[in-house]
């Protein structure tokens, strides 16, 4: 069990960083303008399926492993930005939408649950954070080091959802006002769609430190 002072600071340095929108935050907010309250909440579900992995990988040391070797982190890297800016493409070169159709036709629930689990999953940014961030509050004293990782691990997992389930439900609540919007129809595919392929370029730009 980690240090309750070490913790502490963990949450609050946990808060901080949550609420500074990164790759996932943007993903989240994008699904949810686009597709409303209900698909936001479930894309944050997928990616914090994603972060269970990131968790576990962190416990075993996989995470050392991916920052350490060129190759692996490389693979990590790419096939995440590739994901990214497939589903971009995927978005802008969709069925053109008619409009004066009041609703967005919605993708399955399922895919957007799938695409948030891919898109954390292959986030390096994820693995490098888990291994830079969470040693700074674990105390070889405590314990064995893997239970305390885990344990903070699932405390910003925990706090995560939360944050990112306010952004989901903020944006989708603008997502309906703004679907309302006919000039809103016809820019939304443009906006989801670049807004994903930027995070894919991002992704296959990321350095290691």
């Amino acid at each position: 069990m980690p240090d309750l002072t070490l913790w502490g600071l963990f949450v609050a340095a946990s808060v901080v960083l949550l609420l500074t929108p990164g790759p996932a935050v943007l993903y989240i907010v994008a699904r949810s303008v686009e597709q409303g309250r209900a698909a936001g909440l479930v894309s944050v579900l997928g990616i914090h399926l994603g972060t269970i992995v990131h968790i576990t990988a962190a416990a075993v040391g996989l995470s050392a492993l991916i920052v350490s070797s060129a190759l692996a982190f490389s693979i990590v890297k790419y096939l995440g930005a590739a994901y990214l800016i497939w589903i971009g493409l995927r978005t802008l070169l969709a069925k053109e939408l008619d409009p004066e159709a009041p609703v967005v036709p919605a993708e399955s629930l399922h895919r957007v649950f799938r695409d948030g689990f891919v898109v954390n999953l292959f986030n390096p940014k994820t693995a490098i954070f888990f291994l830079a961030f969470l040693p700074q509050f674990v105390d070889p004293a405590r314990g064995a080091l893997h239970w305390q990782i885990l344990i903070l691990g699932l405390t910003f997992m925990g706090l995560g959802i939360v944050s990112d389930g306010i952004f989901a439900l903020i944006a989708g609540a603008a997502g309906d006002f703004l679907r309302r919007n006919r000039r809103f129809l016809r820019l939304q595919r443009w906006f989801a769609g670049t807004s994903f392929i930027g995070l894919g370029v991002t992704a296959a730009f990321a350095t290691r430190k």
